[in-house]
């Protein structure tokens, strides 16, 4: 959850590094830091941005390699001491690293038996101190790196330099995601891709257990065991003006406007007008074994999870398997039962969700077939996977997820389609389902000029201490959803339940003080849901309804009209509403939209 940005090659080091921790400041934003190799190792960290930390960089902070660090606090609070990079006693050894490691307090006492003496609360000092005793021992960088990261338990990513050797950059990974950048006489490393992409679009990217030595020249890697491990580059689609603002105030914004086209790229070449079927290579399952399932069980996280949710309404809905969705994080540690007919689906924007991550590699383990859908090529959770379906929705910035969960949403509905046509779903739904597919881009760019009455109604709510999310059945995960994105970059309090659990308890906090999101689609239950309204009003409560059509004022005080599509398709866009009503809210009280508290966009620590 935190950046890293490595660099080393013939030009000045320092703007390299500043910009490109701009770029992954979105993954952790409470204190930053450069080291520059230049006779000796040369820092500046503070606590802040890294606009902070640009500011106090000196213009005489020159040198042709460094390494920076932009943090998500883990170990320690946020402070100019906390921050990395982290030195060794001698200054020799300079590390920036995200994770967290399980065993830094033993590791540490023993450190400080020896007479080492910490300057900070985080677990990252630790392998400064180690790798600075093992660099004297073995004389060279790669080895001593080697070494002591035999004796960690816990999760890496880290990027090491020695004063001592001012032409070499070292780099691990283990659970936390480092990609190499190829460029012209230089070489880059990074978290994530948005750091390079400025500078090149050649990547690698390394697996668990893998070092790599960067040099102005080139790079080679090699395992935990010391055995060389060969690489192929990849070239990555995205370039720097994909991580730009595009005129917009915010990348949320953007994101959110971007979804028509994001969503006709998850759509692109993937519909069959013959057979009325989903075209999804990615999965590597011929028709035999992909009638062969009798169940499909979903993971992700947050958002991901959320879409899981849409996704295993849409699974039962067209292809009548049994499905469900379920929190990576609590799948991973239940010790979940294993079954060889049942397939299971992992989600995450990043494709390098830590939780997920594990989750998925302890089914592989156990023998499960696993499709990922992600949005980042190359990513841990994609290479991990059986196969699966890109995103092509493009980087997303902001900490909050939106286009990324408007395309998962679409995946799901692609693989829903997918399944139903292999198995009992006619071709007169199939072709139902594909048309309404093809309306989604349109129909997004109707609920979006809806923006200003939707401004409107986020400042008329954004003064109560606390909001009630309700829908039924296809409902019910759109105002999860709608609740996930409100209380995530506005603050306000937010719960979600199914509309018909309100009288089993919820229906205790209801009045005036308490407004409710009820979300209304125009289906089987639309009377149940406004039978629930009533409810809600007589108790004192406000109502705003997002729904297909406009309400009684009896029922309701303010209405959200989203046009419709097919029954299955509409909880993708009753989601839109919600996420405007959520940005509106957050910029009507003076939040920091795109870097909420306590927030990081990439989860790549437990």
């Amino acid at each position: 959850m935190c950046g890293i940005v490595a660099y080393v090659g013939p030009k000045d080091a320092g703007p390299i590094l500043l910009e490109g921790l701009q770029r992954l400041e979105y993954r952790g934003y409470d204190s930053a830091g450069v080291v520059i190799s230049n006779k000796g190792l040369k820092m500046r960290k503070v606590k802040g941005r890294v606009a902070d930390l640009a500011a106090a960089v000196p213009a005489r902070f020159k040198g042709t390699l460094g390494i920076g660090h932009t943090r998500w606090a883990t170990h320690g609070a946020p402070s100019d001491v906390n921050a990395h990079p982290h030195l060794s006693a001698d200054e020799r050894i300079a590390v920036v690293h995200n994770g967290i490691i399980e065993n830094a307090d033993e590791l540490r006492a023993k450190l400080e038996a020896d007479g080492v003496v910490f300057l900070s609360e985080t677990d990252t000092e630790v392998l400064s101190h180690l790798i600075a005793r093992t660099v004297e021992e073995t004389e060279s960088l790669e080895e001593a790196v080697r070494l002591a990261l035999k004796r960690i338990v816990g999760t890496y990513g880290i990027a090491v330099i020695d004063a001592q050797r001012p032409g070499e950059v070292v780099v691990a990974r283990n659970g936390s995601p480092i990609v190499l950048g190829i460029g012209e006489k230089e070489m880059f490393a990074a978290s994530d891709v948005s750091a390079l992409v400025r500078y090149t679009r050649q990547v690698v990217h390394l697996e668990d257990g893998e070092l790599a030595v960067l040099k102005a020249d080139g790079f080679h890697t090699f395992a935990s065991d010391a055995r060389e491990t060969a690489k192929e580059p990849l070239t990555v689609d995205w370039d720097a003006g994909h991580y730009d603002t595009g005129g917009y105030e915010h990348y949320l914004l953007k994101e959110i406007s971007e979804q028509p086209d994001t969503v006709a790229r998850t759509l692109r070449g993937r519909l069959d007008d013959r057979f009325h079927i989903a075209h999804l290579g990615g999965l590597n399952m011929d028709a035999r074994e992909t009638r062969s399932f009798r169940r499909v069980k979903i993971i992700g996280c947050g958002s991901a999870y959320y879409s899981g949710q849409i996704g295993a309404q849409l699974i039962e809905e067209l292809a009548r398997i049994p499905a469900d969705a379920e929190p990576a994080s609590e799948f991973r540690y239940r010790s979940p039962v294993v079954e060889p007919d049942t397939l299971y689906v992992a989600i995450s924007q990043s494709g390098e969700t830590y939780d997920t991550l594990a989750a998925v590699q302890e089914l592989k383990r156990k023998g499960g077939r696993v499709l990922g859908i992600v949005n980042t090529v190359g990513s841990a959770i994609a290479r991990e996977c059986d196969g699966g379906l890109y995103l092509h929705a493009g980087p997303e910035v902001s900490v909050a997820s939106t286009k990324a969960f408007t395309s998962t949403a679409v995946a799901f509905a692609l693989l829903a389609l997918h399944l139903g046509r292999v198995r009992d779903l006619s071709p007169a739904d199939g072709r139902r389902i594909c048309e309404g597919l093809r309306r989604l881009p349109e129909q997004i760019k109707e609920i979006l000029a809806l923006e200003p009455q939707i401004k409107e109604l986020a400042h008329k709510y954004a003064d109560s201490p606390s909001m009630m999310f309700v829908g039924r059945v296809r409902g019910y995960p759109v105002a999860r959803e709608g609740a996930q994105k409100l209380k995530e970059i506005s603050y306000v309090h937010a719960e979600a339940y199914p509309a018909s659990e309100l009288k089993h308890g919820p229906l205790a906090l209801i009045g005036p003080e308490m407004p409710t999101v009820a979300i209304v689609p125009d289906d089987e239950l639309l009377d149940k849901n406004l039978t629930t309204l009533g409810e809600i009003r007589a108790r004192g409560g406000r109502v705003l309804m997002v729904g297909h059509r406009t309400a009684d004022p009896k029922l309701a005080d303010d209405c959200v009209v989203v046009p419709k599509n097919e029954t299955e398709l509409d909880p993708i866009l009753l989601s839109i509403p919600l996420q405007l009503l959520a940005y509106h809210a957050a910029v009507a009280l003076e939040r920091d939209v795109d870097k909420p508290r306590n927030l990081a966009k990439s989860v790549t620590v437990e």
